[in-house]
């Protein structure tokens, strides 16, 4: 034991020497080699964290980077500047969500009005349930988890819920603001995604099919990509499946976009691997639950207060307020939310207010 304890005060005293040393050395150098020094360390030390976290053993890194990069329109060269296609296609592979592979069925929604003597099933469906005094329509909720944070609207009545769209269709989007005020809508959120042949994101293009009203508004072939039929039915229900515009008009859908991936349907949470495949990134989602109550979900990213959410955060927060279906919108730079003229969220698009000129908005009159 003594022996330890001498061998630690001789390790210790030569520790000292060494440091008193290096202080006398530090002290004859001038300011120009000592601010050289400290630029050459602080350098080394960037570039070696910065080959680890993309080229080290955790990929957990790898996979957040690569995955946000290649859900991007305009940003993947992020990945591909660091990655060979393989290591992406890689990581692709092993993040990924596998969708429900059933329609979801209008039959289970019924729609229901609740009383004050209401026994909750856990605190999420009563902060549902517990409107706000003198606002029967709606109630937004905090959402918050470890990387972001975002707001959750519980709208009661799913009548009141359309697709509105730019009035130049085809030709350039408009912002939210402008939408929402045109419409008179009390609540507006982004809706479906678009393509920019240009690459000049003027929101003119819709993805998909786009319904509004009851009629097929825009269809552009060159537009389409994967994803889903998102509607809400002339019984004010939300449908989710693949099919074609005739079928969806035939089954009532009313308004309607196509994107995606589904996060529930018929109750069933899709099959999520890793990260989902999207990446951590603003988010934008709608669902319904059972009683009909209409859930639009807004998440910020990419700022220091909320990193963003990925697919498994946001089919988390679907499943604890209740959702028996529900789908992931046009997230990124498009996640907008506006409440009574507001903008609520803190969008990132670069534009006035942060806004981005978009084709589709899901409105709330």
């Amino acid at each position: 034991m003594r022996l330890i304890k001498n061998i630690l005060i001789i390790i210790m005293i030569k520790s000292m020497k060494v440091r008193n040393s290096v202080i006398m050395k530090l002290k004859k150098w001038s300011l120009k080699k000592k601010i050289m020094i400290f630029v050459g360390s602080f350098f080394l030390l960037g570039i070696s964290a910065f080959l680890f976290l993309f080229y080290g053993p955790w990929d957990g890194f790898r996979n957040f980077w690569i995955t946000s990069a290649m859900t991007t329109m305009n940003h993947q060269y992020l990945a591909t500047w660091f990655y060979s296609d393989e290591t992406i296609q890689k990581v692709l592979a092993n993040n990924r969500i596998v969708e429900i592979s059933e329609e979801s069925d209008p039959n289970f929604i019924k729609l229901k009005k609740y009383t004050s003597k209401t026994i909750y099933k856990n605190e999420y469906e009563k902060e549902i349930l517990t409107k706000d005094k003198d606002n029967d329509l709606y109630k937004v909720i905090n959402i918050s988890g470890s990387s972001y944070q975002g707001f959750l609207v519980a709208v009661y009545d799913p009548s009141r819920i359309s697709v509105a769209t730019t009035k130049y269709l085809g030709k350039r989007g408009e912002s939210i603001l402008t939408v929402a005020k045109r419409e008179n809508a009390i609540i507006a959120m982004n809706a479906g995604g678009f393509y920019d042949p240009d690459w000049n994101s003027n929101g003119a293009l819709p993805h998909g099919t786009v319904i509004s009203n009851g009629k097929v508004v825009s269809d552009y072939e060159d537009a389409r990509m994967g994803g889903g039929f998102i509607c809400f039915t002339k019984e004010n229900k939300l449908v989710l499946g693949r099919m074609s515009k005739e079928e969806a008009l035939a089954k009532g859908c009313r308004d309607a976009v196509e994107f995606g991936p589904y996060l529930i349907v018929n109750g069933k949470s899709s099959f999520i691997k890793g990260n989902g495949g999207w990446g951590i990134a603003p988010r934008t989602a709608i669902g319904q639950r059972k009683d009909g109550i209409v859930l639009m979900l807004v998440i910020n990213g990419r700022i220091p207060s909320s990193i963003g959410a990925d697919m498994v955060d946001l089919t988390e927060i679907m499943e604890k307020y209740g959702a028996y279906n529900a789908a992931n919108l046009d997230g990124g730079s498009s996640t907008e939310l506006v409440i009574k003229n507001k903008i609520i969220n803190t969008p990132v698009a670069g534009g006035d207010y942060g806004l981005r000129d978009m084709p589709t908005f899901w409105i709330v009159k």
